[in-house]
């Protein structure tokens, strides 16, 4: 900076030849220089102000705006973190083929409390006691005198719930609006539902996602916005599925079983009509899983698919069909089924001890012959015969769109003998599910087509690869027919509907130790109605049943598992607009008049 002299020679020399005091000069370069100065000092201090208040305004403002946004958002406990998108609380409902609800959301309340709020925290404990027994009042009074600022007190409330809460008068308990998952028909079905909870969940919004069966396979569908609220249409049908359980109830009931299990299905879509496991749970209050015993004592176990059983003489259909299809026999080709058979080392028997002799492979079925069945697969070869059931689905989980059918994956021998070969032809060292099954019988009845089981309604038949030709499916359901007619399965018959059929009594494995139980079974008919025309598989499976209106208790199929599904039958075939075959008679005793 360039400071201006107060006395610049220059100036004062001019003053003294004019005679002029250069004292004057002096003062008013001073002057000048305080004046300048001062405007400098002015300046800074304005522009500091300046600074300043935009310092405040800036200020100011963030603080309005971050007071505005808790004002507008909902109350919850603080976060570390907080990432991702908003709250999505709508899902879409899930209904049977015939478009009725099997579930829905429904409009509730939560509860939710600011202690610090709270005039009288000790007697809203004491009242919200009352009104919710299974809370804790000591950790009720304990959250609501501490430095908590804010808590859940229930996620979900009924509307009497509500009102009582809110006759408590207290200002700290507050309620948040939400959606709910809805069952509308309790236990039916439930383990194809499964069941919902909530995900993330705010005050007045709540997250509700799937937690076990077709709400969790189809989570993201049902919580997809794009669907705008389109439902998930189901392959079930309400009304055949109620009839299912009520009889399955009720025969597991009569036969003193353990458990049950049930699948219908259409063998050309491979659609399921209806699907049962007993004992069964409300999907609307979930019960906890087992943390100890067998995963098959938990109502939550799905038997028709997770449970994977030796389902016995049932295969035996599989192993005539195989035999049909590479012209090894024809229905009426004998089989010599006299003792002894041995492979590898051990004793192929008969149920009882009997010696049934010479067979045709229709009678084998019939009769239900292991050393007979034994015999084909023998012929068949063990190659030949892991192919086929590889084709028909019993060497993986069924595909069926609940998430516990991966758990059903078929239990195999791990080195596939001759031995094996002939246990599995009759139903023994190979375990799997009743709904493979019903897909391997499916196969039989739709003409020798693999049809994949599903739980979606289809437009249409939906059939895969041929397995066989349809001269043997045919000729393998008149065997099946006959073995209701004939053999095992008598009580199987319902008039108007041609059924047929095989049973199948297996011993049921120890949990632990390996072996056998002597008085325990898993014994199931597999069913496929009307023959003349097939429409529908059947499988009913009951663990543990024993039929005890004789002298002796009876633990066979044929007296435990056939009668229910007879009776399933009988409820559900009319109800699948499945026309009874009336016998014509002749009239007699009428006189026509007419000339």
């Amino acid at each position: 900076m360039i400071r201006t002299p107060l006395r610049p020679l220059a100036r004062i020399l001019d003053a003294r030849r004019k005679g002029e005091n250069p004292d004057a000069i002096e003062r008013e370069n001073l002057r000048i220089r305080h004046e300048q100065m001062r405007d400098k000092a002015r300046s800074r201090a304005e522009g500091r102000l300046l600074v300043m208040a935009v310092m405040f305004f800036c200020a100011f403002g963030v603080i309005g705006a971050r007071m505005g946004t808790l004002a507008a958002s909902e109350a919850e406990e603080p976060r570390a973190q907080a990432t991702g998108a908003s709250i999505i609380a709508s899902r879409a409902d899930i209904v049977d083929r015939q478009g009725r609800i099997l579930a829905t959301n429904m409009e509730t309340f939560s509860l939710y409390a600011h202690p610090q709020q709270m005039i009288d925290p000790i007697k809203a404990a004491r009242e919200l006691v009352a009104i919710f027994p299974e809370l804790d009042e000591d950790r009720l009074r304990k959250d609501f005198t501490g430095k908590r600022k804010f808590m859940w007190v229930r996620k979900k409330l009924s509307p009497e719930q509500k009102q009582r809460v809110h006759d408590i008068g207290e200002p700290g308990l507050l309620f948040g609006p939400r959606e709910m998952r809805l069952y509308p028909n309790g236990a039916l079905a439930a383990h194809i539902l499964g069941g919902a909870s909530f995900g993330r969940e705010g005050v007045h919004s709540a997250e509700v996602i799937g937690t076990a069966g077709i709400e969790k396979f189809f989570d993201d569908a049902l919580r997809d916005p794009a669907r705008e609220g389109a439902p998930l249409e189901l392959s079930l049908d309400l009304t055949i599925q109620a009839a299912t359980e009520r009889v399955l109830q009720g025969g597991m009931s009569l036969m003193n079983a353990k458990g049950a299990a049930s699948v219908l299905m259409d063998v050309h879509t491979g659609e399921v009509i209806a699907i049962a496991s007993l004992p069964d749970f409300d999907p609307n209050d979930r019960p906890r899983p087992l943390t100890q015993g067998e995963a098959a004592d938990s109502p939550l176990f799905n038997r028709a698919v997770q449970g994977v059983y030796e389902l016995g003489s049932t295969f035996k259909v599989f192993a005539s069909a195989q035999a049909l299809e590479l012209g090894l026999v024809n229905p009426e080709t004998v089989i010599d089924t006299s003792g002894p058979l041995k492979v590898g080392g051990f004793r192929i028997g008969e149920f009882q001890n009997k010696n049934y002799g010479p067979l045709s492979v229709s009678d084998i079925i019939v009769k239900s012959s292991n050393r007979g069945t034994g015999r084909l697969a023998l012929a068949i070869g063990a190659q030949r015969q892991q192919e086929f059931l590889k084709g028909l689905g019993f060497f993986e989980p069924t595909p069926l769109e609940i998430v516990e059918a991966k758990g059903g994956q078929p239990l195999l021998p791990q080195r596939w003998t001759d031995l094996s070969s002939v246990t599995i032809s009759y139903g023994h060292g190979l375990s799997s599910s009743p709904l493979h099954l019903a897909a391997g019988y499916a196969a039989i009845a739709n003409g020798g087509y693999r049809v994949e089981p599903t739980l979606l309604r289809q437009n249409g038949p939906r059939l895969g690869s041929r397995l066989m030709s349809e001269r043997t499916a045919r000729q393998s359901l008149d065997m099946l027919r006959k073995v209701v007619t004939e053999g095992t399965a008598s009580f199987g018959e319902v008039p108007g509907y041609s059924v047929g059929g095989k049973t199948g009594t297996a011993d049921k494995p120890k949990a632990r130790g390996g072996g056998y139980y002597d008085d325990k079974v898993i014994n199931t008919f597999a069913s496929v109605f009307p023959t003349h025309d097939p429409k529908y598989v059947l499988i009913v499976t009951l663990d543990e049943p024993v039929e005890t209106s004789g002298t002796k208790p009876r633990r066979t199929a044929g007296w435990t598992a056939v009668p229910v599904a007879a009776e399933m039958i009988r409820r559900v075939a009319p109800l699948l607009g499945l026309r009874p075959e009336v016998e014509t008679r002749h009239l007699t005793g009428i006189i026509n008049t007419s000339n």
